[in-house]
């Protein structure tokens, strides 16, 4: 006898909820029959693999390798299902999204009108997540694409979405707010720029710390916030100069003329974002065509209506 698929989806529910109870929640089954299951599991394999204890379930050294290898099988088994099932340029069932925290709040719910037009049989499960969680749960299997910059996912398939110029945003009193056009590196020194820091770390964060470097300013310690509404607050308080990236800063300036935002003039000041996928992947037709539907919502978005900018 060999561990069932059934089997393996059970151990990597307890090891996500480190509880057999609510990892019977996750897989629909009653507690018990999960114990059960497990238990047999542990019998073929001639080892422990859960450590049960008051406080929870812990996976044992023996454990938390096969949950590794499980977690690849049952990756290979969606891919296998998506071959059988799609044609190679459809997107429909259940597609699995990761996306980073600075981008999918401000793409994703234009673009799901979009792609619901589209694609009337496509379901979006989307979470966001820092570049190096998307990266491990990318590979795997717990996302079939994610939305991040193709820098910090390596060996994998990339379409460019679009370029994410980064823009200031300050005090309606700030010296920079008196007069428009975009600001160079110079314009910078001295200057504190706020960030949203760890969260982000691999990605807008460490793009601010370079351009901090390069301009002979700094990142503050003081005012660090954990969304863009918080940092760009802080800036309107004068607190320092917000790091905003493109769809959040255009899209909020239109929402509120008063807001006041300068456009960063340096190379140091552009991300590049994609749609990112595993070389392995079977859905290659099907993510070009969510690209394609991304990058034209995105273009849209990114449109600059302010001349004073």
């Amino acid at each position: 006898m060999r561990p069932t698929l059934r089997q393996l989806q059970y151990l990597v529910a307890i090891a996500e909820t480190k509880h057999f109870g609510e990892a019977a929640k996750h897989v629909n089954i009653s507690q018990p029959s999960l114990s059960a299951q497990i238990a047999n599991m542990e019998a073929e394999l001639g080892t422990v693999l859960v450590e049960r204890g008051r406080h929870g379930a812990l996976l044992t050294s023996k454990g938390e390798e096969v949950v590794k290898r499980a977690k690849l099988i049952l990756r290979d088994l969606e891919d296998l299902k998506s071959t059988a099932q799609n044609a190679p340029d459809h997107l429909a069932g259940r597609l699995r999204l990761g996306a980073l925290p600075t981008i999918g709040p401000y793409l994703l719910p234009h673009a799901s009108r979009h792609l619901h037009a589209s694609y009337p049989k496509l379901r979006l499960s989307i979470r966001e997540e820092r570049p190096t969680d998307l990266e491990t749960h990318l590979h795997e299997g717990l996302f079939d694409t994610i939305i991040s910059t193709a820098g910090d996912h390596l060996n994998c398939k990339s379409q460019l979405l679009f370029e994410d110029q980064l823009w200031i945003c300050m005090a309606s009193d700030d010296p920079l707010a008196q007069y428009p056009g975009p600001v160079t590196l110079p314009d910078l020194a001295g200057r504190a720029l706020l960030s949203l820091g760890y969260w982000h770390w691999h990605s807008l964060d460490l793009r601010v710390q370079a351009l901090a470097e390069a301009s002979g300013a700094h990142v503050s310690t003081e005012y660090e916030g954990t969304t863009l509404d918080a940092i760009r607050l802080m800036a309107e308080m004068g607190a320092g100069l917000a790091v905003l990236p493109s769809l959040y800063a255009l899209i909020e300036v239109r929402r509120d003329p008063l807001m006041i935002i300068r456009r960063i003039d340096d190379p140091l000041a552009v991300r590049q974002i994609s749609l990112i996928w595993r070389d392995t992947s079977p859905l290659d037709g099907s993510l070009l065509s969510l690209a394609t539907v991304l990058h034209d919502v995105a273009a849209n978005l990114l449109q600059i209506d302010q001349p004073a900018m």
